[in-house]
C-alpha cells in the first residue's frame, strides 16, 4: 500500500512537472546579471516588486465570501446575448492621422506617424493556458484575424497574463511583425516560443525605445505577473507612453491605483488619450485593479484629455455585472467633466475627427444596465 501510494504521489508530481514544461507557461527563468542590475526596477530573491506595498491575495476573511458569490450571487456576469462586433478589413489607413482601434478588452491596434502598433494582441477564444479552460471570449471572432494582418510595425506587451499574452497570437504574429517591445524577462516566452532575439526589445520601467519618430516609454504599474503557480513576479509589468509627432498616447495595461499615475503624468504627460482598464476589480484584490472611480482619477493624474476604458466586455474576470465597470465610470465622468470615449468593438476612430461616444452596450437586447 505504501508503495503504491509513493508510485501514485511520483506519478501525480511527473505529471504535474510535465504540464508545467509545456510551450504555453513560456519561460520565465531567464533573469540574468543585465535584468538583476537594472536600476529602473526594484526586486527581492529574483522577483520584481511594485513602487509600493501590494499585497496581492485575498484574505483569509474574504475567501469564503468571494467563493461564494462567484458561485450563487446571480449577477449577470456575462451578456445574454453576443456582444456585436465590426470588422476590420485592414489595419493601415494610410492617410497620415493617427487612428485607434479598440478590439476588446486590452487588445488595440494604433497607427501613428505612420506606424502600425498592435497592444496586448489576444485572438485567442480563451484566456487561460488550455482551450477548454475558461474564461471565454464574449464574442466567437475577433474585428481581424492574425491572418488578415500583413505587416504590424511593432507588437507591445503590458505583462505575461493570459488575458494580455497569448502564446497563439505571438506566434502568429511572428512573421508579421520587426519588433516585439516588452517588460523585463517576458523575452524568455517569446524566445521559448521561437521569436528570434533580434525583434525583442526588452525595457524596465522608464526606459524607452523609438519606432522612427514615435517614442514607446514604459512605465510603472501596480499589479504582478506569472503563467503557473511557480513564477510570481518573475516577469515585469507596464504600462506605455506613446509619444509621435502630432499624438501621445497611454496605455495602461493593468494597474491597481497608486501614486505613480501623477509621475507619469508629470513626467511624460499630457496625454491626448489614455487607455486605461475599467473592469475585474473587486473588495477582495483592491491593490491590483482599479475600481472605476479610480479609473477616472488615473486618467486626470495622468493630466488625460480624452479617457478609453480598456479591458472589460470580453472576458469575465471577477464578479461586478459585465457592464457595471462602464456605467460607474461614465457617471464618475460625468460628475468631473471628462471626456470619455467608448468606440464599439472593432470600430476605428482618427484622434483628429470625432471621437465615439455611443453607450452601444445599452442597446443589447436583454441586457440591463446593472
Amino acid at each position: 500500500m505504501i508503495r503504491r501510494i509513493l508510485l501514485f504521489i511520483i506519478a501525480v508530481m511527473v505529471a504535474g512537472c510535465a504540464v508545467l514544461n509545456m510551450d504555453t507557461f513560456g519561460d520565465s527563468n531567464t533573469m540574468n546579471s543585465i535584468i538583476e542590475r537594472e536600476e529602473s526596477v526594484r526586486m527581492e530573491n529574483g522577483r520584481f516588486l511594485n513602487t509600493v506595498p501590494t499585497p496581492q491575495g485575498i484574505e483569509t476573511e474574504n475567501i469564503w465570501s468571494t467563493l461564494h458569490s462567484w458561485f450563487f450571487d446571480g449577477k449577470l456576469r456575462t451578456p445574454r446575448v453576443e456582444i456585436p462586433v465590426q470588422r476590420l478589413d485592414s489595419p493601415v489607413v494610410g492617410d497620415g492621422a493617427t487612428h485607434v482601434t479598440w478590439m476588446g478588452h486590452s487588445t488595440l491596434l494604433i497607427e501613428l506617424d505612420g506606424k502600425t502598433v498592435l497592444l496586448d494582441p489576444v485572438f485567442s477564444s480563451n484566456a487561460s493556458p488550455f482551450s477548454w479552460l475558461p474564461p471565454r471570449s464574449f464574442y466567437p471572432e475577433m474585428p481581424i484575424s492574425p491572418e488578415a494582418i500583413d505587416h504590424v510595425d511593432a507588437v507591445v506587451i503590458s505583462h505575461d497574463h493570459y488575458d494580455h499574452l497569448d502564446m497563439h497570437s505571438i506566434k502568429a504574429l511572428a512573421d508579421k511583425t520587426d519588433r516585439f517591445i516588452v517588460p523585463l524577462a517576458v523575452g524568455g516566452h517569446l524566445r521559448r516560443w521561437g521569436i528570434a532575439e533580434e525583434k525583442i526589445t526588452e525595457l524596465g520601467w522608464w526606459k524607452s525605445t523609438t519606432l522612427d519618430s514615435i517614442t514607446l516609454t514604459a512605465t510603472p504599474t501596480r499589479h504582478f505577473s506569472g503563467r503557473s503557480l511557480m513564477d510570481k513576479n518573475r516577469t515585469l509589468w507596464a504600462g506605455w507612453a506613446i509619444r509621435g509627432r502630432d499624438n501621445t498616447l497611454y496605455f495602461g495595461g493593468d494597474s491597481g491605483f497608486f501614486p505613480g499615475f501623477k509621475e507619469i503624468g508629470e513626467r511624460l504627460g499630457p496625454f491626448d488619450l489614455t487607455m486605461l482598464e475599467c473592469g475585474a476589480y473587486d473588495p477582495a484584490w483592491p491593490n491590483i485593479h482599479m475600481f472605476p472611480e479610480q479609473t477616472a482619477q488615473a486618467h486626470i493624474d495622468l493630466r488625460g484629455k480624452a479617457l478609453m476604458p480598456i479591458h472589460w466586455s470580453r472576458f469575465d474576470l471577477a464578479l461586478h455585472p459585465w457592464n457595471a465597470s462602464v456605467e460607474r465610470l461614465e457617471t464618475a465622468a460625468r460628475k468631473q467633466n471628462l471626456t470619455i470615449v467608448t468606440p464599439r468593438i472593432g470600430q476605428r476612430f482618427a484622434m483628429n475627427g470625432e471621437l465615439p461616444a455611443t453607450a452601444w452596450w445599452r442597446e443589447i437586447s436583454d441586457t440591463p444596465s446593472p
